[in-house]
């Protein structure tokens, strides 16, 4: 049964290797690039005679001058790490980079045959007078947009293990899985080319049946065998594997941003700079997050789940047909983490590892608000994205994830049931 839900997703993956494969390759040599322009409001003008330089392990690989359009590019001589930075000191006068720390990308990751483009931000010499309050608004609006990504997408992790006391290791590469679907059917060159609200359609069914698949070909016939907590666990951690390096062949390791949405000048949202995509975000998952708290608590299906979560062995003599409220839970857990993965990829890039990294900060939600409750994962999720991201006031960015985990532990051993969970006595 295992090899049968194996083999759906590296049939899956084939899917998306075709779609990607054109995109992959390429005869020209990786190279570094981008082009410096002094954003003000809606205006952008090219901003010329600035050097760059590319080096790796403190050899300078190579250096470039941007030229009238704003343009540069550089040669690398392979696929690995770079650090790219440009010199301030030849910035014309009156002009500055937005944040004067990030005058140098440490790691920037190139692909084969790949012309990595790396964007640095200049404008006014003065842009570094915003005020402490704009700032924490500002802060606060990215921490919605991502906390609404990850309250979509830890749902579906605590609504499972509500109903199969199953800890999924596999739900983040459903956010991937989804974001890649959508890529397929929108911005692929292989694929239909539909606009993203289209192509977000078969992308979430699409996920919705893989979810279905896992369920039926290998998680409940474990269940039948009674597989050990442990045995289940190392079982998702190896799904995972197995869908994260599929994608990663199909989608040859590049990042790549939906095409519609590539390019968004800011707006100005109640005195904070902000891309209309990132408000679109947060609209979007907060009626979807209020639809399914709909659906909970006024629709059959949804006092089905919950009252299996509570309790199968009672909700079976209820009459409760267990097996479909678990099949239908699957179904709802991977389409919400696919549109988590979509949302995600339109707020930054698609990548192969996007679910990985989000792992983290999805458990934290889920063990903040409480394991089994899906309105402790929404709330969980949003105060995870708004503290993570409002922790770089105090500390730097690259401390982020280290702030979830400490939210993570803090919150087990103060109150481990959990924001919205419910203690319980064990032994």
């Amino acid at each position: 049964m295992t090899r049968r839900a194996l083999a759906s997703a590296v049939l899956i993956g084939l899917v998306l290797a075709a779609a990607t494969a054109s995109s992959a390759a390429g005869g020209e040599g990786p190279s570094i690039r981008g082009t410096l322009e002094n954003v003000e409001g809606t205006e952008r003008v090219a901003v010329s005679g600035v050097l760059v330089t590319v080096t790796r392990d403190g050899e300078v690989i190579g250096s470039a001058v941007s030229d009238e359009a704003g343009d540069w590019e550089i040669p690398v001589p392979g696929p690995g790490l770079y650090a790219v930075e440009l010199d301030v000191s030849t910035l014309p006068e009156g002009l500055a980079l937005t944040d004067p720390n990030r005058s140098v990308l440490p790691r920037v990751e190139v692909g084969s045959s790949q012309r990595k483009v790396v964007r640095f931000n200049i404008g006014p010499g003065s842009i570094s007078t915003v005020g402490n309050w704009t700032r924490v608004w500002g802060l606060f609006l990215i921490g919605m947009k991502l906390g609404a990504v990850i309250a979509l997408s830890s749902i579906g992790l605590s609504l499972v293990y509500g109903v199969t006391k199953l800890v999924n290791f596999a739900h983040g590469d459903l956010v991937t899985l989804g974001a890649m679907l959508a890529f397929l059917f929108s911005a692929s060159t292989l694929g239909p080319g539909w606009h993203l609200l289209v192509a977000a359609v078969p992308a979430l069914v699409l996920a919705g049946v893989f979810g279905a698949t896992q369920e039926i070909w290998l998680w409940r016939p474990l269940r039948r065998r009674r597989a050990g907590t442990i045995s289940l666990i190392v079982i998702s951690i190896g799904m995972s594997f197995v869908i994260r390096y599929v994608i990663l062949v199909a989608f040859a390791g590049l990042p790549r941003p939906y095409r519609s949405y590539a390019v968004q000048g800011p707006i100005d949202f109640f005195g904070a700079s902000i891309v209309p995509k990132s408000l679109i975000v947060i609209v979007v998952a907060a009626a979807i997050l209020v639809a399914v708290g709909l659906f909970l608590m006024r629709t059959q299906m949804g006092t089905a789940m919950r009252a299996v979560s509570d309790s199968s062995d009672l909700a079976e003599s209820s009459g409760i047909d267990v097996n479909r409220v678990i099949l239908v839970t699957w179904i709802l857990g991977a389409g919400l983490a696919a549109l988590g993965g979509i949302l995600l990829g339109l707020s930054e890039q698609v990548q192969w590892d996007m679910g990985a990294k989000l792992l983290l900060l999805i458990f934290a939600a889920v063990i903040l608000g409480g394991l089994g409750t899906a309105f402790g994962a929404m709330l969980g999720g949003f105060v995870i994205g708004v503290s993570v991201e409002m922790s770089t006031l105090f500390l730097p960015v690259e401390f982020k994830t280290a702030v979830a985990l400490g939210i993570l532990v803090l919150m087990l051993l103060v109150r481990p049931q959990g924001l919205l969970g419910v203690s319980e006595r064990v032994g």
